[in-house]
């Protein structure tokens, strides 16, 4: 009996010096796979990155992890043109199946999920800001876009009669999509200008607009996008997901 307690105070102590080498190892991993995303990212400031599933030490002999999530507090992503950046808040990514390679100097996971938010004022770019003429002696241009309640963007337009700006602004309700990789904004139905409404083409020069975004971590892309109380909620999603290298 006293071997056999002696042997169970053994096993104990091995597993818990198991379990603190495995905590400290997956903690120095997360660090340093932090560190390359920023690096391979240009990242302005180190994301958080936190390695799933337990034991983390065998996952790393069998050279895959089950689950990684990656997070990105603010994001800079090119817009198409390349002339301009647009940022991407709190980006929020759930990596599958993450292989890297045998001195760790690339990972790609085989499928990739997530979430992030466009604020209003970084959408509101894309829309066209100068005045453009809708009639005879009336110009419109957007100059808000704000949550319109059960998932649709409020575009607020301000419009100028003979010289004269009107004191209120022309509010339309907008759906928003993904479009071909685009944040796509159409308006529902066209809004009355100065009491009157106007050739359709016209109006919506000014309140239909899109935002390309390109260069998302890794190669996600768009999945899809839905107006919420503080800017626009995308979902990303990919495969074959190069965390680095």
């Amino acid at each position: 009996m006293r071997a056999l307690r002696i042997l169970l105070i053994v096993v104990v102590i091995l597993g818990g010096l198991f379990v603190i080498a495995d905590r400290l190892a997956v903690n120095f991993a997360e660090g340093e796979a932090a560190d390359k995303l920023r690096s391979t990212e240009n990242l302005a400031s180190t994301p958080d990155v936190s390695i799933k599933g337990f034991p983390f030490l065998t996952q790393v002999l069998g050279g895959t992890l089950d689950d990684v999530e990656v997070g990105i507090d603010d994001y800079e992503a090119t817009t198409g043109d390349g002339n301009r950046k647009i940022r991407i808040d709190d980006l929020r990514a759930d990596m599958k199946g993450v292989e890297f390679s045998s001195d760790f100097g690339s990972a790609t996971a085989a499928t990739a999920t997530g979430t992030a938010t466009i604020s209003y004022d970084e959408l509101l770019k894309a829309a066209k800001p100068e005045p453009t003429e809708v009639g005879p002696g009336i110009t419109a241009r957007v100059v808000g876009l704000s949550d319109g309640g059960n998932g649709k963007i409020k575009v607020s337009l301000r419009a100028t009669v003979l010289g004269t700006e009107l004191p209120e602004p022309v509010d339309v309700l907008s759906s928003v999509k993904v479009k071909d990789n685009n944040v796509e904004v159409v308006a529902d139905g066209l809004p009355t200008v100065g009491g009157k409404q106007f050739a359709e083409s016209r109006i919506r020069a000014i309140t239909d607009f899109q935002q390309t975004i390109d260069e998302l971590p890794g190669g996600i892309e768009l999945d899809k996008v839905e107006a919420a109380e503080n800017g626009v909620e995308i979902t990303v999603k990919g495969s074959g997901v190069r965390l680095a290298g």
